[in-house]
């Protein structure tokens, strides 16, 4: 299966469950396990089971593969591996306290997320521009006041 189509399969997975700070990494010159980290946080160990079941039922349906899951007895932290690409779902203590994204998160992956709509709002169902190169994204400006 493609990167990316397995990356939006992942992803959409993750927004149908409403999965919080949804990041995406580019692992390649990391490692030659895989090639992506999603790092995605849940609410709860009832979410984050369900973020996981999501995640494997999305990427099955479009044709990939779930090697394995990890972590679902409790659900504090669930790992779902999907060959290609390696989803961390955890809870936000757990999240901040292991700090994935210093490892993981030198290339960041642009794609686009769902939009928060109380309408269900489309689903962006094709990666951006920058995501095919790999391009890592752009930092936000930051705000400077003077005093």
């Amino acid at each position: 299966m493609e990167i990316q189509k397995l990356q939006r399969a992942i992803i959409d997975g993750l927004e149908d469950v409403k999965a919080q700070d949804i990041k995406v990494f580019n692992t390649t010159h990391l490692t030659a396990l895989f090639d992506r980290v999603i790092v995605a946080s849940g609410t709860s160990n009832r979410q984050t089971k369900a973020l996981a079941n999501s995640v494997r039922e999305k990427v099955k349906e479009q044709g990939g593969d779930v090697v394995s899951t990890e972590g679902e007895e409790v659900g504090e932290w669930v790992l779902v591996d999907c060959g290609d690409a390696v989803v961390h779902i955890l809870q936000p203590a757990l999240r901040q306290y292991y700090n994935l994204e210093e490892v993981w998160g030198d290339k960041p992956v642009r794609v686009k997320l769902q939009t928060q709509n109380t309408f269900g709002g489309a689903r962006a169902s094709e990666p951006l521009e920058d995501d095919e190169d790999d391009a890592p994204a752009a930092r936000p400006a930051r705000k400077t006041t003077r005093r």
